[in-house]
Formats: structure tokens, C-alpha cells, sequence
């Protein structure tokens, strides 16, 4: 090669630039594996900080690729009616007799079950179109009542504890959180436990 014929600084500089030529054409190093725990405790974060755990899952979705299209549905299950605790309607306001309506769904986005949610609602509280849609439709409960403005208040947590340097399967648990949810001005008009299941990290990427 003709650079072999030049002065040894010359020479070396020409090494240099072939090795760099010949590095450069070499496959890019594999993307690392993610952390489930991190992501697990950055989707808590977000969800306890959140007024919507629908509208942070249906974001969630859509940041990690779930679905072509990110919009949650809730799948009803069909189980009998968990009890509402005298502590129950003590944090809902209301009295012995008032009625409330049980709603248990899987909160899907495309083929991912991202949580499992039961509902304790006072219908009294709620216009007769939320009734209606909380009944007959697929609707996720926050996506129903955001007319209400509503917040949260964060009664519970209990994360579940993830094998180091393992992905969990979809049906794993990831946390479970409690919540009153209240209208802006305050009223409370729902009690939610919701398990936040593997499927909402997705699939896991290799080292």
C-alpha cells in the first residue's frame, strides 16, 4: 500500500484510520436489557401521582408500543359481588342503606391485560349516563366519569417483589394500589383496588 512508503508518523496515522474504517463497519453492540423493577417503580410513580390511572395506562401504551392503537378497554369479569365494609362506605360517605354497584374488569389495550381493577361505586353520585355506560359498555371507569374532574386519593400499596434479572410473565403481579376517588369538589363517589399485572412492561428485551 502506498502509505507504507511515507514517514513513520505518516504510517501511523494511516493504521489509525484504517482500524477506525474497519471498526465502523462493525455491527452496533445489542441494545441492554431492561430493567423490569425500574419500570415497574416508574409506572407506580406515575399511577400514584396521577388524578387518571386510565389516561396514565392508555399513555403507557402507547409509549411502550402495546398497540397500534393505545385506547384501554375494560373487559368485564363475571364474579360475584365483593362486600362493601361498613370502612368502605365510612371513606365513600354514605350510609348503611345507600346503594352501591360492583364492577370488576381487566383493563386491556390491544392483547395486553395491563391491570385488573374492582370498583365500588355510588350510582346517586353519578349522572344516569355514567350508570348507563359503567352497565352496558366497555368503558374504562376513568374515561366515564372524567366530566367529574375527579381525583384520587391514594388509601394503599403493595408492591410485589420481582426476581432480580428476570421479566415477569404477563399475568404477574406488579403492585396493587387503593383509591378513593372523589369529584372536584370534593364528594367521594368510588372506592378502586387495581393490580397492575407483567403485561403492562411488555415483552422483554435480551442482553
Amino acid at each position: 500500500m502506498a502509505w507504507m512508503r511515507l514517514g513513520p508518523p505518516l504510517r501511523i496515522l494511516g493504521a489509525l484510520l484504517m482500524s477506525l474504517s474497519f471498526a465502523s463497519a462493525d455491527p452496533a453492540p445489542p441494545r441492554r436489557a431492561e430493567d423490569a423493577a425500574g419500570l415497574a417503580a416508574d409506572l407506580r410513580a406515575r399511577i400514584l401521582a396521577a388524578p387518571s390511572a386510565t389516561a396514565v395506562l392508555e399513555a403507557w401504551c402507547a409509549e411502550r408500543g402495546l398497540s397500534d392503537e393505545p385506547r384501554l378497554v375494560a373487559r368485564r369479569v363475571a364474579a360475584p359481588a365483593k362486600p362493601v365494609t361498613a370502612e368502605r362506605r365510612q371513606r365513600l360517605g354514605i350510609g348503611p342503606e345507600e346503594a352501591v354497584r360492583y364492577r370488576r374488569v381487566r383493563l386491556v389495550c390491544g392483547e395486553h391485560v395491563l391491570s385488573e381493577a374492582d370498583n365500588w361505586y355510588v350510582p346517586a353520585r353519578l349522572t344516569p349516563a355514567m350508570n348507563e355506560a359503567l352497565e352496558t359498555s366497555e368503558a374504562p371507569f376513568g374515561r366515564v366519569v372524567r366530566p367529574l374532574a375527579p381525583t384520587r386519593r391514594n388509601l394503599g400499596l403493595r408492591p410485589a417483589a420481582l426476581q432480580a434479572g428476570a421479566w415477569p410473565a404477563p399475568a404477574d403481579p406488579l403492585f396493587e394500589v387503593d383509591a378513593v376517588l372523589a369529584t372536584g369538589d370534593g364528594q367521594p363517589f368510588c372506592e378502586v383496588v387495581e393490580t397492575y399485572l407483567g403485561a403492562a412492561l411488555g415483552p422483554g428485551q435480551r442482553p
